[in-house]
């Protein structure tokens, strides 16, 4: 066994779980515990889109697709993110229907990445990414962005640039920190970047679940389409995680050959979640709406609170989580998890998931009722009372 072993890929030993995960699945041990950790809608799937599903099972459109998603779809996402962003991407050779969004990553950083490619990423981060890197034989390079607000910033972003770099990821809004990059952040981060032979990975899975401001799309910045990959997909948008129905945006000479990786990875999406898809992007083009006015409230209640409780933290913009400083009370990331579940059973994540530079923070998740953040908040309180202050 231990000879068969030293055979597995060694890019593959090295990767871990996610410290989402790890949390996540050790609280199941936990019966009487309160769950802060994953990003998933508490709201159903819309009832109209549970119902194009069953529609197309009674007419038994159970059989594949073409590769790239079916037509009637990719037309639908194309109407969509004209309407909702200003952009322009034919439904014929530019838009890619993925089994999620993390699959979307994964033939997009396949697609781009060569032994030693360098990929940028802002930290903290979500811990998706540097494992898709490292499987492409790339090098994660990290930008701390703690003194920004969690925000990157062409400043920050400069002098990490290289000869070798070749993506930039940017996600806003962010996990783990809810935080949303200004159209003027945006176009800064363009015209740094116009003139290079670089491609940027714009992760908009969030784009409406933003509160106060319209989302503005990355491949909307003058003289960045070209060279810009959009990932989006409707887990976030229309409560349909477990659906996996993620796209990709990018010009017609990228996708050409994002699609032949696809389709040796998947073949096509799930023809019953594309089906449910058309119709979340058409009778449901709003349907994000009224989950996000709920949203905003639970923002401010634990925001409100958290703060109450003499935290430090950046107010997220969008998104579903806050991202608030323990460095007060001494612990580790991990320490502060730990006694947190095992003293008052709530569970919450580590920020050191979310690479080195989200160490001395935790992640809690608002994507649950306010009964459940009121009790939460109660016992987040009652622990953080007992703790000793630096």
């Amino acid at each position: 066994m231990e000879q068969l072993e030293r055979l597995i890929n060694p890019r593959v030993k090295d990767i871990q779980i996610s410290g989402i995960r790890k949390i996540s699945n050790l609280v199941s041990g936990y019966k009487d515990a309160i769950t802060l950790t994953i990003g998933q809608p508490d709201f159903p799937t819309p009832e109209h889109i549970l119902h194009a599903a069953e529609q197309a099972i009674a007419d038994h459109r159970t059989t594949y697709t073409p590769n790239p998603g079916l037509p009637e779809l990719r037309s639908a996402i194309s109407q969509f993110v004209k309407g909702k962003y200003g952009l322009e991407y034919a439904a014929a050779d530019e838009i890619i229907v993925t089994t999620g969004a993390s699959q979307a990553l994964d033939i997009t950083l396949r697609t781009l990445l060569t032994e030693g490619s360098e990929v940028i990423l802002p930290g903290p981060i979500y811990p998706g990414y540097e494992p898709l890197v490292r499987l492409c034989g790339g090098v994660p390079v990290y930008v701390d962005t703690r003194s920004n607000g969690f925000k990157l910033t062409a400043e920050l972003l400069e002098p990490h640039l290289t000869d070798r770099t070749r993506c930039v990821v940017l996600c806003y809004p962010s996990n783990p920190t809810g935080r949303v990059l200004a159209s003027e952040e945006l176009a800064e981060i363009g015209q740094l970047l116009a003139d290079r032979e670089v491609f940027v990975i714009a992760d908009e899975i969030y784009s409406e679940l933003i509160y106060d401001a319209p989302h503005r799309s990355f491949a909307a910045v003058p003289g960045m389409r070209e060279q810009t990959i959009v990932i989006n997909g409707l887990s976030k948008s229309h409560s349909m995680t477990g659906w996996r129905i993620g796209f990709t945006l990018a010009p017609a000479y990228l996708s050409q050959h994002m699609v032949k990786v696809h389709q040796y990875n998947v073949t096509c999406a799930s023809s019953i979640s594309q089906y449910a898809a058309i119709e979340a992007l058409t009778a449901g083009v709003d349907d994000a709406a009224p989950m996000k006015a709920e949203y905003r409230k639970r923002r401010d209640f634990v925001y409100d609170r958290l703060t109450g409780m003499g935290f430090t933290l950046e107010k997220p913009e969008g998104a579903f989580y806050m991202f608030p400083s323990i460095e007060r009370f001494g612990l580790t990331s991990m320490e502060f998890t730990m006694r947190l579940l095992e003293e008052h059973r709530v569970a919450v994540v580590p920020g050191d998931a979310f690479s080195h530079f989200g160490e001395g923070y935790v992640r809690l998740s608002y994507a649950y009722g306010m009964d459940v953040l009121e009790a939460g908040m109660d016992r987040l309180e009652a622990f953080v009372k007992k703790l000793p202050h630096r």
